[in-house]
């Protein structure tokens, strides 16, 4: 099977859309680590006059993570899926929250309004066609020096961690979305995994996207070594970014 991409995967995350809170549920750790990446963003305490981007908000899970770490904070949640939005949005949301519906391609138009101090990217960039493109896209959406936190699938290499994640998926994830009629999309979600880079090439893929100060964490439990949390900062020389 190869990869889904674009309206192919948006498609599959519309039909996942209803069942996916008890699928990520069923997760240990799930959001309590998309809170942990949240913080580490590290964002001024109050924060009421900062403009977020949750890029790739799913069902929301992620908005309420970022929320927990800058409750007074504008955020524009972002997804190219119309069912996970729908939704995120059937939730109730403080009045600072706005989802739109996007690509991660077409961020300069979210952006039309202004740029973003801090961004937030869950789950994102091994689902991206040219994960190049969409950093650049982001560095250019954010504010110079302005933070972001990746919160990703990015193996770290060693094979145990391959072996684990590989187990997971087949014995846990993928039967019950066999039954659920989703197992395309999370046969996806495994060899997705297994097909994207590592958690230091990642890093250095953001270095040379311009981002500065990368930083890989790991996160705690079962996925030690197989999630990570990315931290960064948008160049504040923009004459010298990447193109």
């Amino acid at each position: 099977m190869s990869l889904m991409h674009d309206a192919e995967l948006a498609s599959a995350f519309d039909h996942a859309s209803d069942l996916y809170d008890r699928m990520v549920a069923a997760n240990p750790g799930y959001h309590a680590h998309l809170r942990r990446s949240a913080r580490r963003l590290r964002l001024p305490a109050g924060a009421a006059r900062m403009r977020l981007l949750d890029l790739g908000c799913g069902t929301g899970a992620s908005t309420a993570a970022l929320l927990r770490a800058a409750p007074r904070a504008r955020v524009v949640a972002v997804d190219a899926s119309a069912g996970m939005l729908e939704a995120a949005a059937a939730k109730r949301w403080p009045s600072g929250v706005r989802f739109v519906h996007s690509t991660a391609e077409r961020l300069a138009e979210v952006a039309a309004d202004g740029r973003f101090d801090a961004v937030f990217a869950a789950y994102l960039f091994r689902n991206v066609l040219d994960p190049d493109s969409v950093l650049a896209h982001v560095r250019d959406a954010m504010v110079p020096g302005g933070r972001i936190a990746v919160h990703e699938y990015a193996l770290s290499g060693r094979p145990a961690h391959r072996a684990v994640w590989t187990a997971v998926c087949r014995a846990l994830l993928m039967p019950v979305a066999r039954r659920t009629g989703d197992g395309p999309l999370y046969e996806h979600l495994w060899r997705s995994v297994l097909d994207f880079d590592t958690a230091d090439g990642f890093a250095e893929r953001m270095e040379r996207a311009g981002f500065t100060q990368v930083r890989v964490l790991p996160l705690p439990g079962w996925q030690t070594g197989i999630a990570h949390t990315f931290v960064a900062r948008a160049p504040v020389d923009r004459t010298h970014s990447p193109v």
